[in-house]
């Protein structure tokens, strides 16, 4: 190979060397995160050497050592090929991505985006910040996904969510803030005692929270705050108590009662403020990600006295709402969730008190939803066998089990399940009316054309777990380092592949009621035969990947926002308008009856019950409460709920007036000084968003539309 010379593009010449080649080709492993052996690279010149050799070739233009190298890396390692492939072509690619990333960009300048409504497009860091998602969101496309991936996302078969993070970092997740605190931690370089008083408790965890939130995507939730909280309530109680009775000692006064009333009451403030500077912090400070920071928080389990003091503060603050005098609303954040166990909050329980200040909450505000751990379901089984609380993650997401010694499955009877600090690496939803017109219009069978599916899902997650795998723990070092997550001692340039074997992959569902209407005409309400079907033949599907795979893979009913319209237009533009499937502008979500089906609660309560073992990567059930705040009435319907061992939302319209503060369930127009100028407040999926603030919406057009048709949800 001494005499052969390369002809560049330039038209320069400069002499054959294996080590160029070697350099071309690992630069394209690396993309796919691939390492070659040295027989491998020896492997791959040999094959360009002989090529050379075979076509006596003495010239060799930079064209041809292209092909030629693509070829041995065909034999080699085919994804190695692609990647080399790709990269060849970046400029021309380029070109056409960031024409797509400046059009967008263009758009969000100047209109604005309501694809999520917690982000808020008329400001400055927002706009940036959708910006760069756009980017990298074109990025992981073009370097991600291969062609029949990319395929099935551009038509509409599969939506993979949050594509703009998915190789940065992970999903959801339940923070174990306890364990961050516990000892003391670091934080930006900083050293972070243990709090020592519950007023300092709650501003470190407001940092905490804004920081660690902003290193992720999808919800934050710290589960059972109430009981974090009350040692440090302990610790603020102890120090009012002795100051008050060295007060009585300075005075020559004995009376330990009253030191003791005013060390609770005082304890009572701080709660107050502490949880009313959450609320601010929460819903005015945008994270670093562009949007307020999905934080949920799980309260109710609570026995002793500021564990209760907790929970039922946490309450009042938030029914209290936030805003000027005589004219306050409730915020959006955190999310509330209260834990609902019989044994505790049931008639003349230990903890009906708690209960009751729940449902006076939920009835003004929707939050809390409400959790139950002692009815029928899987949650509720992990509950009653192993006192372990599987609290949502955001606003519907649910952890498989990882016992602590079998890993996937208990190694014995002694072995319990972890829940707390894990997290989900995404979510990708399969869009079944698609799928199911698909395999009609060529003829297949429907379950041929979904298990093709179901594996294009399940490669792209098992990428997604290799990619995060090279992730360094610096990345998130509040929760890699310093305990956030379960395993997370580690150091900062460690890789934290370690810590993903207890994490979960979701496969979303949408529409199964418009599926079923493309089967056999019939809603969900008349009839819900083939999509149970669909969803036990999906379910023993994917725990068969699970078995195989060895990750805890889940299915997830799918919340779908922006997705909601978007699977209706890319329906339309493959198989045209079709009567209740895609002739609304919004599908249904997840395995809920209709907006419009005109049933009574209990009924929607019954229908969907059929559906709730089927989902437990992800869901929630909701009614409507046309009810004008009767107490009895969400009573009956949250215990109804908790019995059947639901995750339930109380669902209703809240509307304020900014001008006078007047308030009802639903307006339009203040009727008590005509102003037009409202905030309403309506829940999105699982969780509740503005559909009307100060004349506008942060809610997409076919979100807005589904909202209009509600009767049932």
């Amino acid at each position: 190979m001494n005499n052969v010379t390369i002809i560049k593009k330039d038209g320069t010449k400069e002499a054959f060397h294996e080590k160029k080649i070697v350099e071309a080709t690992n630069k394209s492993a690396a993309r796919v995160l691939v390492t070659f052996t040295n027989k491998e690279n020896q492997q791959i010149c040999a094959f360009v050497k002989e090529e050379i050799r075979k076509q006596n070739l003495q010239e060799v233009p930079i064209a041809i050592m292209h092909n030629l190298v693509e070829g041995a890396l065909d034999h080699v390692n085919p994804a190695v090929a692609k990647s080399y492939r790709d990269y060849r072509n970046y400029k021309t690619d380029f070109v056409k991505m960031l024409d797509e990333v400046y059009r967008k960009s263009q758009s969000i300048m100047y209109i604005g985006d309501k694809e999520n409504s917690n982000t808020d497009s008329a400001l400055v860091a927002t706009k940036r910040s959708l910006i760069f998602n756009q980017l990298n969101k074109e990025l992981y496309k073009k370097f991600s996904l291969n062609k029949e991936e990319l395929q099935a996302c551009k038509e509409g078969y599969i939506y993979i969510h949050d594509m703009s993070a998915r190789r940065d970092t992970m999903n959801c997740c339940l923070f174990d803030i306890a364990a961050v605190l516990k000892d003391g931690f670091e934080m930006g370089n900083l050293w972070y005692n243990e709090p020592k008083t519950l007023g300092v408790a709650f501003d470190v965890i407001g940092d905490i929270v804004l920081s660690t939130a902003s290193q992720q995507y999808g919800g934050f939730t710290l589960p059972e705050i109430d009981k974090v909280l009350a040692p440090y309530a302990e610790l603020s109680y102890q120090k009012y108590l002795q100051e008050e009775l060295d007060k009585q000692i300075h005075y020559n006064v004995c009376e330990p009662a009253y030191a003791e009333e005013i060390a609770l009451k005082k304890v009572k403030r701080e709660f107050e403020q502490g949880f009313q500077g959450w609320e601010y912090k929460l819903n005015s400070v945008g994270s670093s990600r562009g949007d307020y920071p999905f934080v949920a928080m799980t309260i109710g389990l609570g026995q002793n006295r500021f564990e209760k003091m907790a929970a039922i503060t946490m309450l009042e603050v938030h029914q209290g709402g936030q805003g000027k005098t005589d004219n306050k609303k409730p915020v959006l954040f955190p999310k509330i969730v209260f834990l609902y166990d019989e044994n505790l909050h049931g008639e003349g329980c230990i903890l009906e008190d708690v209960f009751n200040a729940g449902v006076e909450c939920s009835r003004k505000t929707m939050y809390p939803d409400w959790l139950s751990l002692t009815g029928d379901g899987y949650v509720a089984q992990m509950y009653k066998k192993y006192k372990k609380v599987v609290s949502p993650m955001g606003c519907r997401a649910f952890l498989s089990p990882w016992y602590e010694q079998g890993g996937l499955s208990p190694a014995n009877e002694a072995d319990k399940p972890v829940f707390v600090g894990r997290f989900n690496v995404g979510a990708i939803s399969l869009h079944l009316p698609m799928i199911y017109a698909k395999a009609k219009h060529e003829n297949r069978d429907f379950y041929e054309v979904l298990d093709y599916y179901l594996e294009l899902i399940r490669k792209l997650h098992l990428k997604t777990y290799d990619y995060l795998g090279e992730m360094r723990a610096s990345t998130n070092p509040l929760a890699y380092c310093e305990g956030g997550f379960y395993g997370g001692h580690l150091k900062p340039h460690d890789k934290i592949k370690p810590l993903l074997k207890t994490a979960t992959a979701s496969f979303g569902i949408t529409a199964l009621n418009e599926l079923q209407q493309l089967h056999n005409r019939k809603s969900l309400v008349e009839d819900s035969t083939f999509a149970l079907e669909v969803m036990e033949y999906i379910n023993k599907k994917v725990m068969q990947f699970k078995e195989e795979d060895q990750k805890l893979y889940a299915i997830y009913g799918t919340p779908a926002e922006n997705l909601c319209g978007l699977q209706v237009e890319q329906f339309r533009k493959k198989y045209g308008m079709i009567e209740n499937v895609s002739d609304r502008e919004y599908v249904s979500n997840s395995f809920h009856c209709h907006v419009a089906e005109n049933i009574t609660p209990i009924q929607k309560q019954d229908l969907e019950n059929r559906f709730w073992h089927l989902f437990n990567g992800g869901k929630i059930q909701y009614v409507k409460y046309p009810i004008s705040y009767n107490v009895k009435a969400v009573k009956a319907l949250i215990r109804r709920a908790m019995k059947l061992g639901f995750y339930e939302g109380v669902n209703l319209a809240l509307s304020y007036c900014d001008d006078c503060g007047h308030e009802e369930l639903n307006m339009e127009i203040c009727p008590n000084c005509g102003s037009h100028n409202l905030t309403k407040i309506d829940r999105m999926n699982g969780y509740l968003s503005y559909s009307r603030v100060k004349g506008d919406t942060r809610l997409n057009q076919a979100k807005m539309a589904e909202i209009a048709e509600r009767k049932s949800m």
